[in-house]
């Protein structure tokens, strides 16, 4: 008899279930809607433009107990946009005071923002595809980098982040579920401010040009089990390697208590970064601090395995290798690092300024250094933290790691009481380095036998992941390659300038999917030597310093591929990839003059201009604009207080052209004696971000007169100038 009610009830239970099915309504979207009811979107691929202001979102969802079943619909945006930096609006936004909201099955391209959910409880983002929206059109080369590419999250206390676009972006959310869904080919995938109690797992957020996974005061959370591999930029294999702060996990201002677990995080430009915050700085007080950080992968990040500074954390079971530093963690304290894994960074933990600390069971395996520790001996005296916190280097416990093919096992200077217990070395060269005021360095039972073993923390048991995602991308930093528009992903083919050698022969990559290519085309260049037809594959071309236009044009014949924008392009035609660079040939006369209070450039240009008629500090003749000053500008120079004038006359054929200047502090471009860019306003120098300006002009055949008029207050200074033709359409770049 009970049985049978059992049965009863559930035949009862999935009737009513059908009936709910059958309730939902299916429905079109459109520009405008606001959805207050479950519903499923009729499967079409809508091309709908949202507005321009973040504000005027082109679909509202609002109330409770919401399902939103996309059902595999592609939502594009910014259709008349062909650039990634140009698109424009807001796809979705849920609005404050909504509950158990379910969002699935949904492909949002082309906006400034795909998701935005604000004061939202219990809400759920799932198998969803939120790629190829907004992100930065990148300015840094194979060469040099430029600092406008630099980002910053210093303040985000009013949606400063926004500015950076990103694919979800969670305000003031609690108990938030992200999963299965993935982001590439944009700049930041997933940002949460203001939020708790969130779970972000099995997403695969890689390959775009800023953040994976981005914190600020957001805390209680758990991510794991995510792929967040080559977020990065600021990098040329064996040219620069500054990141310019792109991360793969990004933990700002007072984050703490999250869970990071199981995650692959390689190829970032810090694997992961952790600040405290602006108001630990300005106070002394709070920090990101108690975070879990267990069983990543960091490796392969151009500067940090792991950043943890001015806060206290626990770092177990991660593996770190061929970083800059595995660990940087400047200025924490009571910070655990136990038994991880250390392999090929230049340095695998490097701490200035800790305290409290205890290193142990961690492995070090061809490390230059294993672990350096240092002060320096005074603090700027208008730095609040330094005044209110003590700042010395001190009490350090570091057993019972392994060193193997290390070059300096310890390296210490700066520091009190650090003692050395049961650490194993084998084919070291230098056991400790011990410098200046280094006091209390206890070595006596470094070498004896120490049975350690660790403890898993109760945490883990919280997360239903065990181990990391499998990945089968491409490792190492030479597969870093950062295009215009950020990371390559190895989808399309592409032909990658990797060096010009000592006599200036070009030596290319050729990348791609499955298939073959071939020459289609050239000019410019002579072809030296090519390799295989199918990919990857190598070309050697000289260049013929007399033309302006140099252009390898290939031919792809393959399977279908999304090209750098998103674009599915199938296989019946041959498709057309290149390299191209212009030279102007230029010839620029740069005068440089020291500049004072009379001539001060934040009070205006025109006074500024008077200073001319002096004799300049220096001159000479260059065939480029390609300065970035960390200090003086030459040998006997000013540093700061100078100003930059260059003069070039250049033919060019008829033409639109594309025309950028970066510059630090302040600068005009003139074309003709037209003013064609005017930045001479401090306000481009707050933010590197908006040092780069350009403009699109169309200019008759002949010569033309370019001036740069540049000036320089302090600080780092730096003035770029760059010249292209406009890119003909339906050329893969």
């Amino acid at each position: 008899m009970r049985r049978n009610l059992q049965r009863l009830l559930i035949v009862i239970a999935f009737l009513l279930i059908g009936l709910i099915v059958k309730a939902i309504p299916t429905i079109h979207l459109q520009a405008g809607m606001i959805i207050r009811e479950s519903v499923i979107i009729a499967r079409e691929n809508y091309n709908l433009n949202a507005g321009i202001p973040l504000s005027a979102s082109l679909i509202v969802i609002e109330g409770e107990n919401i399902s939103i079943d996309f059902n595999h619909s592609i939502l594009q945006g910014s259709n008349e946009k062909v650039n990634p930096n140009e698109f424009y609006g807001l796809a979705i936004r849920i609005k404050k005071g909504s509950k158990n909201i379910i969002i699935k099955n949904a492909f949002i391209h082309g906006y400034k923002i795909a998701i935005l959910a604000d004061s939202v409880e219990n809400l759920t983002i799932e198998n969803c595809d939120l790629s190829y929206n907004w992100r930065q059109h990148l300015h840094s080369n194979l060469e040099r980098e430029d600092i406008s590419d630099w980002m910053s999250y210093h303040k985000n206390e009013n949606d400063e982040w926004l500015r950076y676009g990103a694919a979800i972006y969670l305000k003031n959310c609690s108990k938030a579920i992200i999963s299965n869904n993935t982001v590439t080919g944009g700049q930041c995938a997933l940002m949460m401010t203001k939020c708790e109690k969130a779970e972000v797992y099995d997403n695969n957020f890689s390959f775009n040009s800023g953040i994976g996974i981005g914190l600020y005061r957001s805390s209680n959370n758990k991510i794991y089990h995510n792929r967040l591999d080559y977020n990065v930029r600021g990098y040329s294999h064996g040219k620069f390697k500054r990141g310019q702060d792109s991360a793969a996990i990004l933990v700002f201002e007072q984050s703490s208590d999250n869970i990071f677990a199981f995650n692959t995080a390689t190829h970032g430009g810090d694997g992961f970064f952790l600040w405290a915050g602006q108001t630990t700085m300005d106070t002394g007080k709070g920090g990101c601090n108690d975070n879990f950080i267990y069983g990543n992968d960091f490796s392969f990040a151009p500067t940090n395995g792991i950043e943890v500074t001015f806060s206290r954390n626990l770092i177990m079971k991660n593996i770190i290798r061929n970083c800059d530093h595995g660990i940087w963690g400047g200025y924490s304290y009571d910070t655990d690092i136990t038994d991880n894994t250390f392999e090929n960074n230049r340095i695998g933990i490097a701490i200035e300024h800790g305290q409290d600390i205890n290193i142990a069971l961690n492995s070090f395996t061809n490390d230059r250094t294993g672990v350096k520790l240092w002060s320096r001996e005074r603090q700027p005296a208008d730095w609040v933290y330094a005044n209110v916190r003590n700042t010395e280097s001190r009490n350090y416990w570091i057993a019972a790691n392994r060193f193997t093919s290390v070059e300096t096992a310890f390296d210490i200077m700066g520091t009190n009481t650090v003692v050395l217990s049961g650490n194993t070395k084998l084919f070291v060269n230098n056991k400790w380095l011990i410098g200046d005021r280094a006091d209390n360095i206890d070595t006596s039972r470094d070498e004896e036998f120490l049975d350690m073993e660790y403890q898993k923390d109760e945490k883990l048991k919280t997360i239903n992941a065990t181990q990391l995602p499998l990945t089968s991308l491409p490792q190492g930093k030479k597969e870093i390659r950062i295009t215009e528009w950020g990371p390559y992903d190895f989808r399309y083919p592409l032909v990658w300038l990797k060096e010009i050698d000592s006599i200036g022969l070009y030596h290319f990559d050729i990348l791609g999917p499955n298939g073959r290519w071939q020459i289609k085309g050239y000019t410019g260049f002579e072809i030296i030597s090519k390799g295989a037809d199918s990919f990857p594959s190598t070309l050697i071309v000289k260049a013929d310093t007399t033309k302006q236009e140099r252009t390898l044009q290939l031919d792809y014949n393959g399977s279908d591929f999304k090209n750098i924008f998103g674009r599915l392009l199938d296989s019946n035609n041959p498709h057309s990839f290149e390299y191209k660079e212009f030279d102007p040939l230029a010839k620029w006369e740069i005068n440089w003059y020291k500049w004072d209070a009379l001539h001060d450039p934040s009070k205006g240009f025109g006074d500024f201009i008077n200073l001319f008629n002096q004799t300049p500090v220096q001159s000479i003749t260059a065939n480029k604009i390609d300065y970035t000053w960390w200090g003086p500008i030459g040998k006997n120079l000013p540093a700061d207080s100078f100003a930059t004038v260059a003069v070039s006359k250049m033919f060019l054929k008829e033409g639109t052209y594309h025309i950028g200047v970066t510059g630090d502090d302040f600068v005009k471009l003139f074309i003709d004696d037209k003013e064609v860019i005017d930045a001479w306003d401090s306000k481009y120098a707050a933010l590197d971000e908006d040092t780069h300006h350009h403009i699109t002009v169309k200019l008759k055949e002949g010569n033309h007169l370019f001036r740069i008029v540049h000036a320089e207050k302090t600080g780092l200074a730096t003035l770029m100038f760059y010249i292209n033709p406009e890119n003909p359409e339906g050329v893969l770049r």
